[in-house]
């Protein structure tokens, strides 16, 4: 599909002010830190670990957010199961990765202490999100969870789309139907986005977003909202912003549905990150 009604902007890459640092030793791919300038001056700040794109995008999210938070971008590979598989060959690798990034914010002088683990993905980085959340005990050190545009699992059988009378394989949702009803009780925060995109060969993400809402009983609400366009754009137009169509809400966790079933409006939901991250910091 190729979509012309909107434009969609996008966040220009640059080096903002803050310290970087490098964990090469947890992960296949160097993980990259970066805490913004102004987050320095802080004696603590929430750590956002985000998993798939590029790993200067959630870095310039940041730094555009009111809100004071540090990050850590991981990038492993296309591909849900690339994404997965170092976290389902290593149960504890997750505790892993926060441990190390911990250590080195603590041996900086400068540096605040992590406040609160939140962890994100976009598009196939669901894959990852999906294995760490698998383990209670990864569950247990997270306050929030922001899966973009990215929640899939198969068809049964295989390639057969619901319209064809294929159904789908829900066994690869349960772990994000346990987390949503931690998240209905208020132990954490559960935020998923997803498009009109239509995957096709498997499930898209309105179709397992669907499969959530009728498992908790919840109902959509219909709404007619700009969404993120992010910030540091090459136009602030309306035309260049997402569509937020409906709503779904119980507890603490929610799940937004924005218009759009071609390639740049999937792209869009990582590009306004730093619309989505404040979502998780909201108390209620």
């Amino acid at each position: 599909m190729r979509e012309t009604a909107r434009r969609h902007e996008r966040l220009l890459r640059a080096e903002d002010p803050g310290l970087r640092l490098t964990i090469d030793s947890v992960l296949p791919n160097p993980v990259e830190v970066f805490v913004p300038e102004r987050v320095l001056r802080a004696k603590t700040a929430p750590l956002l670990i985000h998993i798939m794109g590029a790993t200067w995008l959630p870095a310039r999210g940041v730094t555009t957010m009111r809100e004071p938070m540090m990050v850590a971008a991981v990038q492993l590979g296309s591909g849900s199961v690339i994404n997965a598989r170092p976290f389902l060959a290593d149960s504890l690798r997750f505790q892993r990765l926060i441990a190390a990034i911990r250590q080195r914010l603590e041996a900086t002088s400068n540096a605040p202490k992590i406040s609160a683990v939140h962890l994100s993905a976009w598009s196939a980085g669901y894959g990852a999100v999906r294995a760490i959340v698998a383990d209670p005990s990864n569950v247990a050190l997270l306050s929030g969870v922001l899966l973009l545009d990215g929640c899939h699992t198969s068809y049964v059988p295989e390639g057969k789309a619901l319209g064809d009378g294929g159904v789908l394989d829900t066994t690869g949702l349960l772990p994000f139907l346990t987390l949503a009803r931690r998240a209905e009780s208020g132990t954490l925060r559960f935020v998923m986005t997803h498009s009109e995109v239509f995957s096709g060969t498997f499930a898209s993400t309105t179709e397992c977003a669907d499969w959530l809402i009728e498992r908790l009983a919840l109902r959509r609400t219909p709404v007619l909202e700009w969404g993120p366009m992010g910030m540091q754009l090459l136009s602030r137009a309306r035309s260049g912003r997402m569509q937020l169509l409906s709503r779904a809400r119980s507890g603490r966790f929610e799940v937004l549905g924005f218009a759009g079933n071609s390639a740049p409006d999937h792209l869009d939901h990582l590009h306004g990150l730093a619309g989505f991250v404040p979502l998780l910091l909201r108390s209620r």
